[in-house]
């Protein structure tokens, strides 16, 4: 039998929950919510009561989340994620291609996918409304696996847990080099390990790219360095001061980001890549839909 306390709980008072844990204070949690400090106050003290539990601490100068409340935390997420799979079903069965869709990106693919996917979203699908995330990859991984994203695109090889997967398209990495380095002189493609890999300049810790060009570059990788980029740009700009190689996605290089630069092409044999790939939860009521068509659009074959 049903415990009739079960019907007293509300997703409004998770999400309070959940705000509470986010910003440990009442007041930015409220405005989170959209709501006055004193409803979220009510609501979570109804939680409480109704679960028989301190969920969290406060005090004029203290709000914490007890122990309880971190393991309640953890089942209010997948029960909201579940209510979003469900209303996004009933959407999906009204009519697919409507509703809202939340989508993120890494970084070093977002700037160089999003023009023509944006604009085949708007020509196939007018109704759909996209809210789209730039997120480094383990954010992304965390989001879609928590609902707060229905999907997200980012670049593998790469944990990806219990996610379903959908592999895109293969994104090889480009070697550039400032016209005075000694790489640059090269008529033959080369081997990347016959190469001093400790001169290919990085993105900082977080980028999964960082990682793909560390695999690919293999021993002397990991020699210390002296220079690092937060983005494909400041690499660019690195590698075009002589500060080091660059091994970029063929997709930036194809986007035009060399451009009013000196760089040179290094080629290659069997040149490194990384896969590009959709990721969903398998449960996802709108998996078939992100698979089939939003994938399309993404590898421009809609």
């Amino acid at each position: 039998m049903t415990d009739r306390r079960s019907a007293s709980l509300s997703l409004k008072q998770l999400a309070y929950l959940l705000a509470v844990r986010d910003t440990l204070n009442f007041t930015r949690a409220a405005e989170q919510c959209f709501v006055t400090q004193s409803s979220l106050s009510g609501g979570l003290a109804e939680l409480e009561r109704t679960l028989g539990m301190k969920l969290v601490e406060r005090s004029r100068q203290h709000v914490a989340m007890t122990p309880a409340g971190e393991a309640v935390c953890g089942r209010a997420e997948q029960i909201l994620s579940a209510s979003e799979d469900l209303l996004a079903f009933a959407r999906a069965q009204a009519e697919p291609g409507t509703g809202s869709l939340r989508l993120g990106m890494i970084p070093t693919i977002a700037p160089y996918l999003l023009h023509e996917f944006l604009a085949g979203t708007a020509e196939h699908f007018p109704k759909l409304e996209l809210f789209l995330h730039e997120r480094q990859t383990e954010s992304l991984l965390e989001q879609v696996s928590g609902g707060e994203l229905d999907a997200a695109v980012l670049a593998l090889p790469m944990d990806t847990g219990t996610l379903a997967v959908t592999h895109l398209f293969d994104d090889p990495l480009r070697l550039l080099a400032a016209p005075g380095h000694a790489v640059a002189q090269q008529r033959a493609p080369l081997r990347l390990s016959a190469i001093d890999t400790s001169q290919v300049i990085l993105l900082e810790p977080g980028h999964c790219l960082r990682e793909h060009t560390l695999s690919a570059c293999g021993v002397g990788a990991q020699a210390s360095r002296r220079f690092e980029a937060t983005n494909i740009d400041t690499l660019v700009q690195l590698a075009e001061a002589g500060c080091g190689l660059a091994l970029l996605p063929a997709m930036a290089v194809a986007s035009g980001v060399l451009e009013g630069t000196s760089l040179r092409e290094v080629r290659l044999q069997a040149p490194p890549h990384r896969g590009i790939a959709l990721i969903t939860r398998a449960s996802h009521p709108l998996r078939a839909f992100l698979e089939r068509e939003i994938a399309a659009l993404l590898t421009g074959n809609r």
